[in-house]
């Protein structure tokens, strides 16, 4: 068992404070570009819900799609932010700037191979999620547009990594406060028909993702392309050399070694949600818009927790490359600390407030009904998840991978799922089934990654020479 509990007493005040400053350093912007992001999720479904409930639905349940396609790929970006991290903290930078390449053509080629896959299987897929009727054109529409800007999508994640990888989460914050700010613009532009532009409704809310999401990787690429003696040097942290991009064999190994169990997992997970959003559609479009909502709400709540996840999976891996294990102990004990009172205090807010956080989204009172339950039922379950996120990220920068991916699976599929259809469907209890299915998922998920993560040996996943 490793001790990672137990201060080491070897570790002066003046490294503790170094090391807490270098995780926030990482975190804060990873917190605000995911901040940003659920603000714009929020404002979209804050403009849709002016035009009616069905319209809060079709983006919702399309991204629950979106979503699992992300998390498909993501995996592959993690192992590549893995890979440069611990090659930064070996300060071996022309091998990062390789993984970095290797990275970005896996990305482009699963857009490549993803896109139209779920572009023409797409009404397939609404169906088997038991979409209604009245939401379906819409959400066919929404889903179809997103989907021709995955292939830079994934690019731009891949990039992203890359900047988080060797300390300069700032980078792609920039980049997403520019272009966040864009869809927000198009957003009311193009959903209400401001000026010469059309009135698109849900339709236009697409557009306007897709056209921010386009500009994002293209100046996530401009940058890493620009050369390291140009102007304005914390732009260009690290390059995309094109000699890169071209596949090696035993790098493709690695990267799937070390990708392949987290894409699985987390795209089980996510084809959990999917199909726990086919639960939810069977009551209605206001139990659906509460669900979504309620959702969105809590992602953002949780933006602090996911943000230090992905800085101790950067600091993990720099700190096992530059084999300061003491470190990397440090950093999971402080970031498990932060994590529990920072998301301690907004499920307060949630469990005490919730009718109130959904009735400033939505007017509707059987909406915000629904969102009270939830709020109620769910808040104090979350906090044992966000601290299984953390370690998530520890595991991640480790490189050990595989118990993560097992638990992310589990949770939905062995739990959630099981537990929602015996309550909703067997006992009747309603969507309260659902809320029910989500608490014993977090609770069991945050006590397991807790005994793997002080029984399993995760630092010693990846020997120096592998990477």
């Amino acid at each position: 068992m490793n001790h990672f509990l137990m201060a080491d007493p070897e570790l002066s005040r003046e490294e503790s404070k170094q090391n807490y400053s270098a995780l926030f350093n990482i975190a804060l912007p990873i917190m605000m570009t995911n901040f940003l992001q659920t603000i714009y999720n929020l404002t979209d479904t804050y403009f849709l819900g002016k035009i009616s409930r069905e319209a809060v639905g079709a983006p919702s349940i399309s991204f629950n799609i979106i979503f699992l396609l992300i998390l498909f790929s993501m995996g592959f970006t993690q192992a590549g932010r893995t890979l440069i991290s611990q090659s930064i903290g070996k300060k071996d930078r022309s091998r990062a700037e390789f993984y970095l390449g290797q990275t970005a053509g896996i990305m482009v080629l699963a857009g490549v191979v993803l896109l139209p896959l779920f572009y023409f299987s797409t009404p397939y897929i609404l169906k088997l999620m038991a979409v209604p009727h009245e939401i379906f054109n819409d959400t066919s529409d929404y889903l179809r547009i997103v989907l021709y800007s995955l292939p830079l999508m994934l690019l731009s994640f891949a990039l992203h990594g890359a900047q988080e990888g060797v300390g300069k989460s700032i980078i792609p914050l920039y980049i997403n406060i520019v272009t966040i700010s864009i869809n927000i613009l198009l957003d009311w532009l193009l959903i209400f028909g401001i000026g010469p532009f059309p009135a698109l409704g849900v339709q236009g809310a697409a557009w306007a993702t897709f056209i921010a999401r386009i500009i994002n990787a293209l100046i996530a690429l401009a940058l890493v392309l620009r050369p390291r003696d140009s102007a304005n040097t914390a732009l260009t942290s690290i390059r995309l050399h094109m000699s890169n991009i071209y596949p090696d064999r035993n790098a493709w190994k690695l990267i799937v070694k070390i990708g392949l169990p987290s894409s699985l997992g987390h795209s089980a997970s996510a084809l959990g949600f999917t199909v726990l959003q086919g639960v939810v559609n069977t009551y209605g479009t206001a139990v659906i818009a509460a669900f979504n909502l309620g959702s969105r709400i809590i992602n953002l709540f949780m933006m602090p927790a996911l943000g230090i996840s992905q800085a101790v999976a950067v600091l993990v891996g720099q700190n096992l490359g530059a084999k300061r294990k003491d470190l990397v102990f440090l950093t999971l004990r402080q970031a498990l600390k932060t994590v529990f009172v920072l998301i301690t205090l907004s499920m307060t807010i949630t469990f005490f407030y919730g009718n109130r956080v959904t009735g400033f989204f939505i007017n509707d009172p059987e909406v915000i009904a629904w969102g009270k339950i939830l709020f109620r039922l769910v808040s104090p379950s979350v906090i044992f998840f966000a601290l299984f996120t953390v370690i998530n990220g520890a595991f991640q920068g480790a490189g050990d991978t595989r118990p993560v991916a097992f638990l992310n699976t589990f949770r939905l599929w062995g739990l959630r799922l099981p537990i929602a259809f015996v309550l909703c469907i067997l006992l009747g209890f309603g969507p309260e089934g659902i809320w029910y299915g989500m608490i014993g998922s977090n609770l069991f998920t945050a006590l397991a990654g807790f005994y793997l993560i002080l029984t399993r040996p995760w630092t010693e996943k990846l020997s120096p020479d592998q990477v």
